[in-house]
């Protein structure tokens, strides 16, 4: 005997069904604002992606590392440091952020040369190295704070407070989805981790709850959570699941009722739909078994020191194929060691976590590059802030908002080019300094959105990613 059970409703069924009942006014009004997502949705497949200008970009990576990362050490080469090696240099502070001065200290890592930029980077990052002239690097960026956790939401979220929405959930509430069978935006956090602010960084904040990141992690042995019943759950039949289903229609109903305005209901049934179409599609996009040995290797997938950095790398590729528009890749996890954030021993600490995302940020550029996928893919890289040219204690560095290194590829970028310097010890911004608002601002307009219309109101005021704030980076782009 066959059991007959009536599917989960769907957003659009079950509002049409709940109307019948009560409530046809709050009802209609979702059911109104459902048709106008459809026709903006539709609107906006005729504007190449974008929606206020063509886009070049339709999808994204970030590569964020978490921690700080000393950009005197990896790739903004002082050779005034080495001059003034062991000096103690007064600029102006009774104390760094969490220790006394110390005396300058040189980089502990040999410098070269490469591409036909010329750009200078540190032994650090032997096979990122080879794309220097792939990337347009943002030399003088500065951070409001030099504290991880408003660094890491400003750098996420344009806020330095929590609870701002991060740049994936803008851009999936401006922008929208490019599939039905796959999140908007997905989060692949750091093996070992989460980063400081936990899932803070990638929160919907104010914005409706549906366009909150999902995380996976790729390295698990049950990458999503809940998407499937646990085999041991043998009380999960097809009767249960009947019932569940027909006590979530009542409860779904009832809420809907008494709370006509909260997005989160919508949020919930989209979550269940999604979760129903991703137990065919999500299993498939993260297994890596169809990927030649070549392909695995290349990320470095054979190698334990980079294989869970380098696999999240290659679902992040292949995410991005199955049309996932933002995909956010940690390197750290929260924490006074095992990220980037070097106050010890930077010349132990920083080569054991660069040593991990060197081979397979390498390999994503190649790989998408020789995939096409670069055509109209944005790759970038970054983090919440740099550190201080003298020493914390024999050999560490602190905290430095006063200047640090992204870069971007791919898409729009004009690849071999630098903006901006900092002064003769990387310690502050000299010339042309960024912001994170002006890097937000240049990845939405290259995804064809002004950065100054992309809006939400809330408690009375008119919010955006790039606050009151910004400026599209012109000299790096294509």
């Amino acid at each position: 005997m066959t059991l007959q059970c009536e599917r989960l409703d769907s957003r659009r069924s079950f509002l049409q069904r709940a109307a019948q009942g009560f409530g046809m006014l709050a009802v209609f009004d979702l059911l109104l604002r459902d048709a106008v997502a459809d026709t903006v949705t539709s609107q906006r497949a005729d504007l190449h992606g974008g929606l206020h200008h063509p886009a070049k970009v339709k999808r994204v990576i970030q590569l964020f590392m978490n921690g700080g990362v000393s950009q005197m050490d990896t790739f903004d080469y002082k050779p005034e440091l080495e001059r003034r090696h062991g000096e103690s240099i007064d600029f102006g502070l009774k104390a760094a952020v969490t220790s006394p001065l110390g005396t300058i200290m040189k980089s502990p890592f040999a410098f070269r040369q490469y591409g036909e930029s010329g750009r200078w980077v540190s032994d650090v990052f032997p096979q990122l190295a080879q794309h220097v002239d792939e990337l347009a690097f943002l030399m003088a960026m500065r951070s409001k704070s030099n504290v991880h956790g408003p660094a890491s939401y400003l750098q996420n979220t344009g806020n330095v407070n929590p609870g701002f929405p991060s740049l994936g959930s803008w851009l999936s509430y401006g922008l929208g989805s490019l599939t039905d069978n796959l999140p908007t935006f997905v989060v692949l956090p750091d093996h070992r981790g989460l980063p400081y602010n936990n899932t803070g960084n990638f929160s919907a904040g104010f914005l409706p709850a549906a366009h909150y990141a999902t995380v996976i992690r790729p390295n698990n042995a049950i990458p999503v959570p809940f998407l499937r019943p646990p085999a041991n759950a043998t009380h999960i039949t097809g009767e249960s699941e009947c019932e569940g289903q027909r006590l979530l229609r009542e409860l779904n109903a009832n809420h809907l009722m008494n709370h006509p305005d909260d997005s989160r209901l919508e949020a919930r049934i989209q979550s269940f739909e999604l979760a129903a179409r991703m137990q065919t599609s999500a299993p498939e996009a993260l297994d890596l078994s169809h990927e030649s040995p070549a392909t695995l290797s290349q990320y470095g997938i054979d190698n334990p020191n980079t294989e869970p950095f380098g696999k999240n790398c290659l679902i992040a590729r292949r995410l991005i194929e199955r049309g996932v528009r933002f995909v956010q890749v940690w390197s750290g996890m929260g924490g006074p060691k095992n990220n980037w954030d070097n106050h010890s021993d930077i010349p132990q600490e920083l080569p054991f976590i660069a040593s991990m995302v060197d081979q397979p940020i390498a390999a994503l550029l190649r790989d998408t590059r020789e995939r096409g996928l670069l055509d109209d893919t944005l790759i970038v890289w970054t983090t919440e802030f740099g550190r201080m040219p003298f020493t914390q204690g024999a050999t560490g560095r602190d905290h430095n908002g006063g200047t640090f290194v992204s870069w971007l590829a791919g898409a729009g970028v004009r690849g071999g080019t630098a903006f901006g310097q900092s002064d003769e010890f990387a310690y502050q911004t000299a010339i042309d300094e960024t912001t994170g608002y002006d890097l937000h601002a240049t990845i939405l307009h290259l995804m064809g959105i002004d950065h100054t219309q992309l809006t939400f109101s809330h408690n009375g005021l008119d919010r955006r990613l790039t606050d009151v704030h910004g400026k599209v980076i012109q000299q790096i782009l294509a």
